[in-house]
């Protein structure tokens, strides 16, 4: 959270969302009750040091780390919020008095306080006792949240076991003192949430979250066979593709596989930080693809897709939309569609907080590609557009080159290198090098099997810039090897008749 939405809070009243406590002493654990109240509704913002007409009273500074331990340590302990649910206050500093402010995400589990369960309606918590309430709470998270369906004979030995190491350390690089690494593999599995039970039909067992993050390729097949990430790129052949990567395994290990896709096909760019260098490709991405992994609706046919474009990428994952609209910063309430694996993913250091991942995307996105802005779109198909320029796409792509070098014979070669050797003995042009001839092989290979291109999509094939491709086709050009027909805006780049004959 920023101190600028902080701020904008505390310009509102208590409200379904929102709640205001005192607590300048020590932790009221009345706020439990609201915790509670929040997970199982919509989530929402406690924030301590303010009093419920919203006078800043401030947090006694003495006191303020304590406070932040014991929620922490609380919201983990089963004896006190059950099932536990990890959370992560926030110091701020207005008005020079010390505030605390809580962000509880809506869970897909049903959570008790003390053995009571609460919920939340208008600025209040009430203690939900009779069975038909307590039907109507447990129907609204299993209607909602997917995530949450239990699978009675999904055991241990259906999940790929290195991946419970695999997370460990991922855990220990973010956090050497979490709670979580002293547990063994059932104790994280349940206190994580991919162990449930039904507390209406009895039926208890391993979670559909369970079974994506951590089950083997086939498990997951059996269970979702709908489930797919379908990467591509298209930018030479816009009916096909140049390149393709089909990724049916793991949470875990599709988000690796997709953020080697963007490394494969992306440049990076320099940037520092402070003293500290970072990837701003890196930075852009792991949201992107994070977004895409835990926002999506696993029991919805549609694949979801990645899709890489000369100017933009296009990110498309099947959705249950609370807003059918576009998204911009600050206007909009960060809602979970998957809160278990969303959280095992922000333990796992490849997500951020609830809420900073359109922030962090639209901010690292003005510097990598040119001040350009992401566009999202929620509906039952949520979109995420992510404008690019040429600098920031690799152009030489494996795909791309095979199918430039498929089929084609050396007789390309020796033409383009007799027209070159001719040319420099008649002084027409200058000697060129073995790079700037292999280069102009490559334009006049590519040109052959792709007639009336323009120099766009010559420039991504050979990777280089746009002043080199101008003088490349001139050279060309020169050489009697290539010309240029029709009109500026509209024409293309073709062999000429001179020289195909000499292909035949």
């Amino acid at each position: 959270m920023t101190l600028e939405e902080l701020i904008k809070y505390l310009d509102e009243k208590p409200s379904e969302r929102l709640e205001f406590k005192e607590c300048k002493n020590g932790l009221d654990y009345s706020i439990f009750d609201t915790i509670c109240a929040f997970l199982n509704r919509k989530g929402g913002v406690i924030v301590l040091g303010i009093n419920h007409d919203g006078d800043i009273r401030g947090i006694n500074p003495a006191m303020v780390k304590k406070i932040k331990k014991e929620i922490v340590n609380a919201s983990n302990d089963m004896s006190i919020l059950n099932p536990p649910f990890i959370l992560y206050p926030e110091e701020f500093e207005v008005q020079d008095k010390k505030i605390i402010a809580v962000r509880v995400p809506v869970s897909s589990q049903v959570h008790k306080y003390n053995s009571v369960i609460y919920d939340r309606y208008n600025d209040a918590n009430f203690r939900i006792s009779q069975s038909q309430q307590i039907d109507e709470v447990y129907s609204r998270k299993r209607n909602y949240f997917t995530e949450n369906e239990i699978f009675p004979y999904l055991t241990k030995k259906h999940f790929k076991q290195e991946l419970f190491r695999k997370c460990r350390n991922l855990i220990r690089s973010q956090n050497p003192d979490h709670s979580w690494l002293a547990m063994d593999d059932d104790e994280l599995l349940t206190t994580a949430g991919f162990f449930a039970t039904d507390y209406k039909t009895g039926k208890e067992g391993y979670t559909l979250a369970a079974a994506l993050l951590f089950g083997q390729d086939d498990v997951i097949h059996q269970i979702l066979p709908q489930y797919r990430i379908d990467a591509m790129v298209r930018i030479i052949d816009k009916d096909r593709y140049d390149d393709r990567k089909i990724i049916q395994t793991n949470l875990i290990e599709a988000y690796e596989q997709l953020m080697e896709f963007v490394e494969k096909h992306l440049n990076d760019k320099f940037y520092m930080e402070g003293d500290v260098r970072i990837s701003l490709r890196e930075k852009i991405f792991r949201e992107v693809i994070a977004n895409l992994i835990v926002h999506r609706e696993y029991t919805n046919a549609q694949a979801a897709t990645f899709m890489i474009y000369e100017d933009r990428i296009e990110v498309k994952n099947a959705n249950n939309p609370r807003d059918y609209r576009k998204l911009d910063v600050g206007s909009f309430e960060p809602f979970q569609k998957n809160p278990n694996i969303a959280r095992f993913y922000r333990v796992l250091g490849r997500a951020e907080e609830i809420g900073s991942g359109v922030r962090n995307i639209t901010r690292y996105l003005n510097i990598y590609a040119n001040k350009a802005k992401p566009s999202f779109h929620e509906d039952y198909i949520f979109t995420t557009t992510i404008p690019l320029y040429h600098e920031n796409i690799k152009v030489i792509r494996e795909g791309v080159s095979e199918a430039i070098n498929e089929g084609v014979n050396e007789g390309i070669k020796k033409a383009v290198n007799e027209a070159v050797n001719e040319a420099v003995n008649e002084a027409v042009i200058e000697p060129l090098s073995t790079d700037v001839k292999k280069n102009l092989t490559r334009i006049v290979m590519y040109l052959d099997a792709n007639e009336g291109v323009k120099s766009d999509s010559i420039m991504h094939t050979t990777g280089v810039s746009r002043a080199t491709i101008v003088r490349y086709t001139q050279i060309l050009k020169e050489l009697g090897i290539i010309e240029f027909r029709g009109a500026p805006k509209t024409g293309g780049y073709y062999l000429t008749k001179r020289f195909r004959k000499k292909l035949k």
